[in-house]
């Protein structure tokens, strides 16, 4: 029996995962998508039970080796044990939004190993930039009051990018449907299929698209999104033709910024200029510019 592919939504104790379950149900809810939410259980790589015989006088060491066995023990357990509170309070919040098809599941080991295990069920991920552990400590605002802060992009998400191959929705801020979007385009055959994705989804059904071509000289002649250009009009989709020119992160970032775009889109490019984008830092430092999702179709 064919088994219909998931929006997964990767859930922590992280600020941003209330807004990676809301745009979750968003797509779930549009394309008509079973959602499941998921939570990995990692360990940490340096256990806090560490080789002290010889530090103290044997009986010691035993003694306390026996405590820092059971402090992990019991680490271990609660931290099982809130990972599965973390995905209750998930499956209450999206289920009161809508969504009748919500799963649930807890896996042990690295988020990625996780997600390269489940790829072939994956219709769209959803993951917010940073986890929990990448999250500032809280700090005290100017009333005295506890705050979480986070910055930069999380350690594992280039090599998420790097291992799957299928839509990734990067979150970086809370919830807006989207209502303007942009994609990026150079007429690549990631870029078609990028295109053919857009002009294809319900998602993008009543949402403008501003179709951008960056160039590295206003010199240059852009022929290239007429035809593109073209494809959404027939779907039915409002676009908007661009050619911007410069680097293309501070083109992308500036026009984004400047138009107030909700979502921007890219192909998965493997050769060009645009391949720093994907698969370098340039992610992180777009999606740090713009402090709106990136949806990159894999």
């Amino acid at each position: 029996m064919f088994e219909q592919k998931k929006i997964v939504a990767c859930i922590d104790g992280a600020t941003l995962s209330e807004a990676v379950c809301d745009y979750a149900v968003w797509i779930a809810q549009t394309v008509g998508a079973p959602l499941k939410l998921l939570h990995s259980v990692e360990y940490r790589a340096i256990p806090a039970v560490a080789d002290i015989t010889g530090a103290l006088g044997l009986g010691a060491s035993e003694d306390l080796l026996a405590e820092l066995t059971e402090v992990e023990e019991n680490r271990s357990r609660l931290l099982v044990q809130k990972g599965q509170l973390m995905l209750n309070a998930a499956r209450q919040h999206t289920t009161a939004a809508g969504v009748k098809d919500v799963e649930v599941l807890q896996r042990h080991g690295s988020l990625a190993e996780s997600l390269v295990d489940l790829e072939e069920e994956i219709r769209v991920l959803v993951i917010g930039i940073r986890g929990e552990d990448h999250e500032s400590p809280p700090v005290n605002d100017s009333a005295g009051a506890s705050q979480r802060r986070g910055s930069g992009t999380g350690t594992q998400l280039e090599s998420l990018i790097r291992a799957l191959h299928r839509p990734i929705l990067v979150v970086n801020g809370g919830f807006r449907q989207p209502q303007k979007i942009m994609l990026a385009y150079d007429g690549s055959e990631s870029a078609m299929k990028g295109l053919h994705m857009v002009a294809a989804s319900p998602l993008f059904k009543n949402v403008a698209c501003h179709l951008v071509h960056v160039v590295e000289s206003s010199s240059v002649t852009d022929d290239l999104l007429e035809a593109a250009a073209h494809e959404l009009s027939a779907a039915g989709i409002d676009v908007t033709r661009v050619q911007l020119t410069g680097p293309i992160e501070e083109a992308l970032s500036t026009y984004q910024a400047r138009e107030n775009i909700d979502l921007t889109v890219m192909g998965a490019f493997s050769h060009g200029r645009l391949r720093k984008f994907l698969l370098g830092s340039f992610t992180a430092n777009m999606l740090e510019r713009t402090q709106r999702p990136l949806l990159l179709l894999r």
